[in-house]
């Protein structure tokens, strides 16, 4: 198969600094994101010549979108061949597989991709209800089937996936909470993470309800950040200064209802089909994969990956989580190695992505996985779903 995967590289790595209310503008911790990325690939700015982002310059909350492509270029002077961003495709990772195209097409030769939050900064009353909006016109149009009932944020959206979930397939609280305390786990060897104090069972299952089953630590930590990377077209990397890591698969399919709440299946999401896609495009298999990075926006998100990528049968998942062992970082299956969303932060899906390149790098000091040789990073939840298949 002559996959267009092979004409590009992941050839540099950059974030910002990360944590919570930094003060800091959205677009000066893009451009902060963007140098080091740069840096790190030994690129200058002559050499940018495409650029990427997600979700681009729109309105979903306060702090969610992060600056445009067109600020961004403009901050850093750079002359651009192709640039896109938007919110729609196989959520975050869309941005990244966008460059992967532009540049197997030989639209550019260096893309720079980002993703930026600042919500942290965007809770101005100290809550996380204040970044959402009240202005009904500047929301998505699917809200409208979800504002009359209530329905305002996420976790209301997610909850009754996992009561569904749970009650199919017997996923019990101490099984679902080896997610947030693995997380945990990684991020105390992670100087970066916003939270590295231990977590103990007893502290997620006395932990505050946020909307049952889903309780405090089932919830991913909103922080001010940006992540950015270089993917270079392939034929560059003799003259490339890091180590670059070959993309081997995408799964950027979508075949069922895109809705949060009307799939047929709702003990599955649009991460099942992206999954199965990425198994198409490759010969290698679950069994190869050395470590994982998987959204944990919620916890229950992270159980249908594990699903979703075949890493367990479908309805098993709680089996396979059954006392941390199969995700531990010696484990079968290291997972979220860097703390992952619930610990070190809500980087939308690009910090995943940041830590299993890291992890292929083998620079992750105190964390790092043995022999990390494949990577996956799953991104998404409900009828958002995009997947990436890395090789050192």
């Amino acid at each position: 198969m002559d996959k267009f995967e092979r004409r590009s590289v992941l050839s540099g790595l950059g974030q910002s600094q990360v944590g919570r209310r930094l003060g800091r503008s959205a677009l000066d911790l893009t451009v902060e994101a963007c140098l080091a990325a740069m840096d790190d690939a030994g690129l200058n700015r002559d050499d940018i010549d495409g650029m990427c982002a997600w979700p681009g310059d729109i309105y979903i909350s306060d702090g969610f979108s992060g600056p445009g492509v067109p600020q961004t270029q403009d901050a850093l002077r750079l002359g651009l061949n192709w640039y896109q961003a938007g919110p729609e495709g196989p959520a975050q990772l869309g941005a990244v597989v966008n460059a992967m195209l532009a540049v197997a097409a030989g639209l550019c030769r260096h893309v720079l991709v980002y993703r930026t939050v600042t919500e942290s900064s965007g809770q101005q009353s100290g809550t996380r209800a204040a970044t959402i909006s009240t202005d009904t016109a500047r929301l998505p149009s699917y809200m409208q089937w979800l504002l009359p009932f209530g329905s305002m944020s996420s976790p209301t959206w997610i909850a009754p996936w996992a009561t569904r979930y749970m009650a199919e397939f017997g996923l019990t609280r101490e099984q679902l909470g080896q997610i947030p305390l693995t997380g945990r786990a990684n991020a105390a060897l992670n100087d970066a993470a916003v939270y590295r104090s231990p977590l103990t069972m007893d502290d997620y299952l006395t932990a505050r309800m946020i909307s049952t089953p889903l309780c405090l630590y089932d919830c991913d930590v909103p922080v001010d950040g940006s992540t950015a990377f270089v993917v270079s077209a392939a034929d560059t990397v003799a003259d490339l200064k890091g180590a670059p890591l070959r993309f081997e698969a995408v799964g950027t399919a979508i075949t069922g209802r895109p809705s949060w709440d009307q799939r047929a299946d709702i003990t599955t999401m649009a991460a099942a089909d992206a999954g199965k896609h990425l198994w198409s495009r490759t010969d290698l298999t679950p069994a190869d994969v050395n470590v994982a990075g998987l959204y944990d926006g919620f916890s229950i998100l992270t159980v249908l990956w594990l699903e979703s990528l075949g890493f367990c049968p479908r309805g098993e998942a709680g089996a396979f989580l059954e006392g941390g062992r199969s995700i531990a970082r010696d484990g079968t299956l290291p997972l979220n190695t860097g703390g992952g969303q619930l610990s070190a932060g809500r980087l939308h899906g690009f910090g995943h992505l940041h830590e299993v390149a890291t992890q292929l790098r083998g620079a992750a000091g105190a964390r790092q996985v043995r022999d990390a040789e494949v990577g996956v990073v799953g991104t998404g939840g409900g009828p958002l779903a995009g997947c990436l298949l890395l090789t050192r």
